[in-house]
């Protein structure tokens, strides 16, 4: 491969916008000179516009894609066997959610940013992150949580952020209209799949200009930090590693005693299918070999390899939860934001319901990370950090979502007597 083919790579144009912004931030933050340093803070609102970009567009996105996914005729007849797996589906995700409440902000605990760096990085958030971090102290307890889950106002809950409850009515609408005569139906959900479509082609336009924008994030930052900026986000890869490893071996022991076969038959089943996902960063790409893998190794019947498997890939993802939970905390305790219980469960339950509309784009967990990110006072800006960084992460939770992918169709067909066919 030519140089010039490895730089038209989006992936590796920002990890050099990445180094070079973290090498040219540390050396204005080692020269103390006042000036440069004014020069590095004044690309932040470039930046900061590139990730308002993106953001623009999560709404939209999310709420046609849950409800194309949840309402659309051509993949709501799925029988008892896609009952099965959505129970499966649910059934991992919610493994995967304790595992990220049981060991990711215990994770955290050896993440040391000290008082003045956290106020630096804090001061220089746009306004409206900074109202959102000061509006989190007079957070509701649990019961206007509940209460809040049902919005009076879906518009409201919209303009003002409030996620959880907006995805909430979003999947009562999307029932809704599932219930409706076909002649009324389709022309709302040909509306909804062309607004998909269209928030996607944005969404892509906007990852493109990722190098700038990283860039205009990451020299400020590490202007401010200096040395200690690759320090935090190294340990931010450190515990995306360890974390999803660790959720990957846990699952062969599980899908042994659930199945009844052996660890080693999953694992040799799997491997062919991790190694694609972890040279990709792509779960589809790895497909195939999933297929293989489930009729060669494991042999599941085809109305599991070729129901399960797919409708996984595109539904299914058992990071979710520990990646959005690592991300924010990590940001959390980059910006000296404190997150309590409650908005830590909120996290973690708004993680499995995106997790089944995270857009097919690339950082795309990222831009649903966003928002979320705010509603628990943390400066959605940091996205950007993540995002620049996020080439390791992403190997290895795509890697994960295939193990999980794996695991589900193991777990459907043990639990799927009657499900035959030859194999």
């Amino acid at each position: 491969m030519t140089l010039r083919a490895q730089f038209d790579s989006p992936t590796r144009r920002v990890l050099v916008a990445l180094v070079v912004g973290v090498v040219i931030g540390v050396l204005v933050a080692q020269s103390h000179d006042a000036r440069l340093l004014s020069v590095a803070l004044s690309m932040e609102p470039l930046g900061i516009l590139w990730v308002n970009a993106i953001r623009m567009t999560v709404i939209p996105l999310v709420v046609s894609l849950l409800i194309t996914g949840v309402a659309d005729r051509r993949s709501s007849d799925v029988g008892r066997l896609g009952g099965r797996a959505f129970l499966v589906f649910l059934g991992l995700l919610c493994f995967s959610s304790v595992y990220a409440l049981l060991t990711v902000r215990w994770s955290m605990h050896w993440l040391h940013i000290d008082a003045a760096t956290s106020a630096a990085l804090r001061a220089g958030v746009s306004a409206s992150a900074s109202e959102t971090s000061a509006a989190i102290h007079s957070a509701p307890g649990f019961r206007d949580w509940l209460i809040g889950l049902i919005p009076s106002n879906p518009i409201r809950a919209a303009v003002d952020g409030a996620f959880l409850p907006l995805i909430v009515f979003t999947l009562l609408f999307a029932l809704a209209i599932a219930r409706l005569e076909p002649k009324v139906a389709d022309p709302l959900l040909g509306f909804f799949r062309a607004l998909a479509d269209a928030m996607l082609l944005l969404v892509r336009a906007v990852i493109m200009l990722a190098p700038i924008g990283v860039f205009a994030l990451i020299v400020p930052t590490a202007a401010r930090l200096g040395a200690s900026a690759a320090g935090a986000l190294g340990y931010y890869i450190v515990v995306t590693l360890v974390l999803a490893t660790g959720l990957i071996l846990m699952l062969y022991p599980l899908v042994a005693v659930i199945t009844g076969s052996s660890m080693g038959r999953f694992a040799r089943a799997a491997l062919p299918a991790q190694a694609v996902a972890l040279g990709t960063s792509s779960s589809l790409a790895a497909l195939p070999a999933l297929i293989e893998g489930a009729e060669r190794v494991l042999r599941l019947p085809p109305a599991v390899r070729g129901f399960v498997l797919p409708l996984a890939a595109s539904t299914f993802k058992i990071g979710s939860p520990v990646s959005k939970v690592t991300g924010t905390l990590f940001l959390a305790h980059l910006y000296g934001v404190q997150v309590g219980t409650t908005q830590l469960l909120t996290l973690v339950l708004a993680s499995v319901l995106l997790s089944v509309s995270t857009p097919g784009v690339p950082h795309s967990w990222l831009i649903v990370l966003a928002p979320m990110l705010a509603s628990v006072g943390v400066p959605p800006e940091g996205v950007g950090l993540l995002m620049a960084v996020d080439v390791i992460p992403d190997m290895i939770y795509t890697t994960l979502n295939v193990t999980g992918y794996m695991a589900s169709a193991a777990i459907v067909q043990a639990r799927s007597a009657d499900v035959g066919g030859p194999t």
